[in-house]
């Protein structure tokens, strides 16, 4: 992960997003989904990649905004 990514994870019962590099979370929530799509909003206008974890810590999902950063786009 670089700095700047956009990072969703679960710590002391909420949902949070941050900025990787940085120890604080500019969102939090009880719902994943609604924490989810506002840092998949953030990384999309910051066109930085977002990493969601699941509760143990996880990753479980990478999406990299624009897509034509990727390094490894899907086949197909």
């Amino acid at each position: 992960m670089a700095a700047g990514d956009i990072e969703t994870y679960y710590e002391g019962g909420l949902w949070k997003n941050r900025v990787q590099g940085n120890q604080r979370p500019f969102d939090t929530g009880s719902n994943k989904a609604e924490v989810q799509e506002r840092g998949r909003a953030r990384a999309i206008a910051d066109g930085v990649e977002h990493i969601i974890k699941n509760m143990q810590g996880q990753i479980i999902e990478r999406n990299t905004y624009p897509r034509s950063r990727d390094k490894y786009p899907p086949r197909g």
